[in-house]
This record gives structure tokens, sequence and C-alpha cells, in this order.
């Protein structure tokens, strides 16, 4: 499945005749409305006034998993200042997602991503992405691959003063 997603997430530009625009600092977040995994929605643009952390992760990986109790942290510490953590599983199904939700107890919304939302984000290939998006709007911060450990939350305790 993990092959087959990946081959799709490279491949969909293509076959949409371009490639995804690079989002970068700077950048204004994409739309984004979908339902969480409790069928609640979750739109991008009505959380705007707040500082927003997307998480796109998947359960097949490590450096993922390893960020879900940080960011479950950080949505309790910050979340009353202002900060609110969406996460977006790149998995293929929901049943993987409610499988790793048995492990934690997520205190913020998860939807399911896939090839479109990764493109219109940007092209999200490899995992795991954050997105520290300031409360206009505006990304802050993108980081890709594993993240060393307090490097996130140095940016949303900046972004917060």
């Amino acid at each position: 499945m993990r092959s087959r997603l990946a081959i799709l997430l490279t491949c969909l530009p293509l076959l949409m005749g371009a490639a995804p625009v690079k989002l970068a600092p700077g950048s204004s977040v994409p739309a984004m409305s979908r339902a969480d995994m409790h069928g609640r929605p979750v739109d991008l643009a009505a959380l705007q006034g707040k500082l927003i952390l997307i998480d796109f992760w998947a359960s097949w990986c490590p450096p993922c998993i390893v960020e879900i109790p940080r960011l479950i942290a950080m949505q309790e510490t910050y979340g009353p200042r202002g900060l609110q953590v969406v996460g977006i599983s790149m998995d293929d199904s929901a049943q993987p997602v409610r499988d790793v939700a048995k492990r934690f107890a997520f205190n913020y919304p998860v939807v399911l991503g896939d090839a479109k939302l990764g493109s219109e984000f940007g092209g999200v290939l490899g995992l795991p992405v954050q997105m520290l998006v300031g409360r206009d709007g505006r990304i802050l911060k993108i980081w890709t691959g594993e993240i060393a450990p307090g490097a996130v939350e140095q940016a949303v305790k900046a972004a917060l003063r």
C-alpha cells in the first residue's frame, strides 16, 4: 500500500500536467475542509486567528509516530494560548488511523489526506511534514523528515509571543 501511495503522490502532478506549487514560509496555507475521524468538520479557514500546526503523517512512518505524543503535549500546553494542531493522515484508509488512535489519545482533530490534498500542500512526498501557520493564515515554517526534538515547540513558543 505504501508504495502505491508514494508512486501516486509522485506521479499525480505529472498526470495533472503540472508540478505542485512548492509552499514556502510566507505562502498562504491552502484551503482544506474535511471531516475528522469522528465526523466533525475541520476547516482551516475557520481556524484563522489561531496558530495552526499541520502534521502530515502515516501509521507506517516511525518518525511520524514518535511525533504524536509531542503534538498531543503541545496541544495540551499551548492550546489555551491559541495553538491548534491538525493531523492529516496519509494512510490509504481510516483503519490504520483508528489503530493508532487506540495507542494515543488524540486531543486534536485528525483527517484523512490523499494524493490531491498532498499536491495542494506543495507535493507532500516524504513524511512527516509539518507546517506552522500564523494567525494570519500564512505559513511560518515547514519541516520535512525527522525533526529535532524541541524544534517545533520552540517555533510554536516564538509565534505565540
